[in-house]
């Protein structure tokens, strides 16, 4: 398989799913700003958002993936994969049936939770009983997006990872409709009118992996649920996998609680806002290695080719440095000016802006180390094992707890709180990728080759160099950041572009990629067949 290329596919239809979503953003931004009512349904979407990676990009596809390519490797072909996805459909969707029930009916304690009560901002009961009704309305949406995940799964066993990567499109869609045609002119009727979207989205997901299960030949029975050997061992390895795979998500979720209740109304919103730009090289790299490395690498060691499957882990993790080094340094030096440019009209004032541009910098210090787990947690999950990556993922729930619990309040006090959650989910993750890495490396199932090691430190000087640009360039384009669409869309583009050349010119200069580089990555390919 070459990497590039399925990259670029599964990208392609990421950053259409990311550039709606920056268009949803900027309307909420427009419609609604950093009020309560924007945090209300930020908590509210914090839920699903947070159980979509912990079990649909995570837990679910960690430890279905390899059990389904190993149905089909040991010689039963798809028809035993299928079998295999029947019988943990069959356990899942009761489970989830209950499980939703249940957390609808504790609605209340979910928001608190999630919220810290709000506890500086003082909401009226009136106002926190909407954030409540906010969260019953998106609360269905993790019943449907578990679902998508398994079939998302069997597609991307077939290699078909096209048609999972668009299904996030169809909820940008929703929720886009959702501002366009119901804003109004209250905030509140804005923020309902997506919370409700959100449910929306992703009953027409699941409408569309499952119509494309069944173009690819696979039609799933539901049948009597019965827990077997290979179910068993799918649930042994789905638990610890859920903590693993989502340590970001659940590091947000502290943040999020954390910031409700110690600081003032809009930070929620501020944080969630730079959360958004700084999930697109997220999304667009680090869920989109994930997504290919784990069924590649996994099908490789279950043919006992171990050094291939190491060469294309080493592929990924220098693929997604080369793409994310970069984002880093124009988040960092140029947060402002980009923030500025999306969000910064109708609701959304200066204010916002800059505390949103200080969260955005602040979050991007730990880019890299979020893509990163994205490439090392696949070296674990196709060898079964979920139990060290939640192990050290715990680690980096406490860190990012206690960070947190020191950063806020010492922060509050020069008035830039909410720099501390971001700030301390990038030391967590970025001490959870420094021992992913380190327990590989002494296990001898991943080293950094040659290749590598030489190209990281100049990569690294290319993408300084780019953010020393941007310093210089952003001044001249900062007065169009601000005016009508056009100019705006103008001004970005002129700074993205900017940035874009420097660094492919400064990658050149520096020696990280010659043109003979890029040519053989994108020829590369790591045969599984």
């Amino acid at each position: 398989m070459n990497l590039a290329r399925a990259l670029g596919s599964i990208g392609g239809l990421t950053l259409v799913s990311r550039v709606l979503a920056l268009v949803r953003d900027t309307l909420q931004a427009s419609y609604v700003g950093a009020s309560f009512a924007s945090d209300a349904f930020f908590v509210a979407f914090r839920l699903p958002n947070m159980f979509r990676a912990l079990f649909a990009e995570g837990a679910f596809s960690a430890a279905f993936i390899p059990l389904f390519n190993k149905k089909v490797a040991e010689g039963g072909g798809t028809a035993a994969g299928v079998d295999f996805a029947e019988r943990a459909l069959a356990l899942l969707f009761p489970v989830l049936l209950l499980m939703t029930a249940l957390m609808l009916a504790a609605a209340w304690p979910l928001t608190w939770a999630l919220s810290g009560g709000f506890e500086r901002q003082h909401p009226s009961a009136e106002q926190f009983a909407f954030a409540v009704m906010l969260s019953r309305f998106t609360i269905p949406y993790l019943l449907l997006i578990s679902l998508v995940s398994l079939l998302g799964g069997i597609l991307n066993s077939l290699h078909r990872f096209w048609v999972n990567a668009a299904a996030p499109i169809l909820l940008n869609i929703a929720m886009v409709g959702a501002l366009i045609f119901f804003h109004g002119g209250d905030p509140y009727a804005t923020a309902r009118a997506q919370a409700i979207s959100v449910t929306v989205g992703g009953a027409l997901q699941l409408a569309w992996l499952w119509w494309a299960c069944r173009r690819a030949g696979v039609s799933l029975t539901l049948r009597r649920p019965r827990i077997d050997d290979d179910v068993k061992q799918m649930l042994k390895l789905i638990v610890p996998a859920a903590t693993g795979a989502g340590a970001a998500q659940i590091n947000l979720a502290i943040s999020t609680a954390l910031a409700g209740g110690l600081l003032s109304a809009g930070s929620i919103s501020a944080i969630y806002y730079a959360d958004r730009l700084n999930q697109l090289p997220l999304g667009l790299i680090g869920i989109g290695l994930g997504t290919i490395l784990l069924p590649v690498v996994s099908r490789l060691l279950s043919q006992g080719r171990e050094e291939e499957a190491m060469e294309t882990q080493n592929r990924g993790l220098e693929l997604a440095l080369f793409l994310t080094l970069p984002a880093t340094a124009a988040f960092v030096f140029a947060a402002e000016p980009i923030v500025r440019g999306l969000f910064q009209h109708g609701a959304f004032d200066g204010g916002d802006t800059i505390r949103a541009a200080q969260a955005l910098a602040a979050f991007s210090l730990g880019l890299p180390s979020y893509v990163l787990v994205k490439v090392l947690t696949p070296g674990f999950y196709a060898r079964a094992d979920t139990k060290t990556p939640v192990r050290l993922a715990l680690y980096s729930v406490a860190i990012n707890l206690v960070g947190n619990l020191i950063l806020i309040p010492t922060l509050a006090h020069w008035n830039i709180g909410q720099i501390g959650p971001p700030l301390a989910t990038a030391l967590a993750s970025t001490v959870n990728v420094v021992s992913l890495y380190i327990v590989l490396s002494r296990r001898g199932h991943f080293a950094l080759d040659p290749q590598v090691k030489r190209k990281v430190p100049r990569l690294a000087i290319a993408a300084l160099l780019m953010g020393a640009a941007l310093l210089l360039v952003a001044p001249f384009v900062d007065p169009y950041l601000t005016g009508a669409l056009l100019p705006r869309v103008m001004g970005l583009i002129v700074l993205v572009g900017a940035g874009v050349a420097i660094y492919a010119l400064a990658c050149v200069v520096t020696g990280a990629y010659r043109l003979a580089d890029i040519n053989s990555l994108l020829r590369r390919r790591a045969s599984t067949r």
